[in-house]
């Protein structure tokens, strides 16, 4: 049975653009087990791997609107920040009443989201 996730792969046509709104725009480090032919950036609780959909003849196709949601300590700070780096928010700001949220593409179309629950759960808890 499954033991748990080990990566996402993140479709990329363009690695060194990638690389640059992922490492620069988001902060996330770069694994250092990468090699030249694989890519691996860290956000905590998950890998990504970029892969470029063509190297194994399959067309590149980006991932869905909010497919990767990124938690992140300091909502406006962080929406803030992708603004600067001229990162293409979609839509509004959403607030569920427990979180709010903040769909973005990257470089490559993939589909991202802002994530940051400011309320607990029914028993107190926080994720």
């Amino acid at each position: 049975m499954i033991e748990r996730t080990d990566f996402i792969a993140v479709p990329v046509q363009d690695r060194d653009r990638a690389e640059q709104f992922y490492g620069e725009v988001l902060g996330l480090p770069k694994n250092p087990n990468s090699t030249d032919g694989w890519w691996e950036w860290e956000t905590g609780n998950v890998t990504l791997a970029f892969v470029d959909p063509e190297m194994i003849g399959v067309p590149f196709t980006p991932l869905p609107v909010a497919s990767i949601v990124l938690r992140v300590a300091d909502f406006d700070a962080a929406r803030a920040k992708l603004e600067a780096a001229g990162v293409q928010l979609m839509g509004d700001v959403l607030d569920s009443g427990v979180c709010r949220m903040q769909p973005f593409t990257d470089t490559e179309g993939n589909g991202l989201m802002l994530h940051h629950r400011y309320a607990a759960y029914p028993d107190g808890t926080m994720p």
